[in-house]
């Protein structure tokens, strides 16, 4: 290729660049915005250690009482671990004997 030829090639390609470079850069502000909403929250949740993050007493107060309701619904209680999957055992029936007589 010549001299001129490659020169060409940059001059286009550096304009392009330059064109397309702000472009590039600016984002939509909704997306920027949920972008450091999602930041703000993880930063939040680590530091609540894995509560709830911003909550109140009230809504701790309705959480607990609708586990509560569910365990009841569900067969959990006192005692009860609900998270683990449950114990299925099967009994075999009792079946009668049949006394056919053969004539």
């Amino acid at each position: 290729m010549s001299v001129s030829v490659l020169r060409s090639v940059q001059q286009v390609a550096r304009r392009n660049f330059g064109v397309f470079a702000p472009a590039m850069q600016a984002s939509d502000p909704i997306q920027s915005l949920f972008v450091e909403k999602v930041q703000e929250y993880s930063k939040k949740s680590k530091a609540a250690g894995g509560a709830f993050v911003d909550s109140t007493k009230a809504s701790e107060a309705d959480l607990t009482r609708e586990l509560e309701k569910v365990a009841k619904q569900y067969g959990g209680g006192a005692g009860v671990d609900m998270t683990s999957f449950p114990v299925i055992t099967f009994a075999d029936p009792v079946i009668d004997p049949i006394n056919i007589a053969t004539a």
